[in-house]
């Protein structure tokens, strides 16, 4: 019994004695949590384009103390004109409302290794991101606006 005792101890001493405790624990980051792409708007020249994500696309942005990442496609599985699939990630800097997102991978592979400058704003439950997305290689130059609602957990 006493050997039971002593193991039951140490088990509850060790689990209490965990990698962090609460006051070492970073505070959470506003932006950090899993983010849906409601609205997309390209200015690019004199053209605007404003996409929809709410109706035939879903699109994801997840961001934690460190990394983004994001996840779209078409709702009809790509068995229509309207299929599109895109991924892709890194680290970012957020400083104020100044965000920066350093591209390491991505499924349109000439987009890598940019890094994208945005200022963001984040009112109760959404999040708006706004900036120059520049693609030297791509032949890319234009203002891009996003506009996502937290997910709820």
């Amino acid at each position: 019994m006493k050997i039971f005792t002593c193991i039951a101890v140490a088990a509850l001493v060790a689990g209490c004695n965990g990698p962090e405790t609460m006051s070492e624990q970073k505070t959470k980051l506003p932006i950090e949590g899993t983010w849906r792409l409601v609205t997309g708007t390209l200015i690019e020249k004199s053209d605007t384009t404003v996409t929809d994500y709410s109706t035939g696309r879903s699109f994801i942005k997840v961001i934690n103390a460190t990394h983004f990442a994001f996840m779209g496609h078409d709702l009809t599985k790509g068995k229509d004109s309207a299929a599109f699939y895109t991924s892709g990630g890194g680290k970012y800097e957020l400083k104020d409302s100044s965000y920066t997102e350093h591209l390491e991978y991505c499924s349109d592979r000439q987009w890598e290794g940019n890094d994208f400058h945005f200022t963001v704003t984040i009112t109760n439950d959404t999040l708006v991101q706004q900036g120059i997305e520049k693609v030297e290689s791509a032949g890319v130059e234009r203002v891009n606006i996003e506009k996502y609602v937290r997910q709820k957990p």
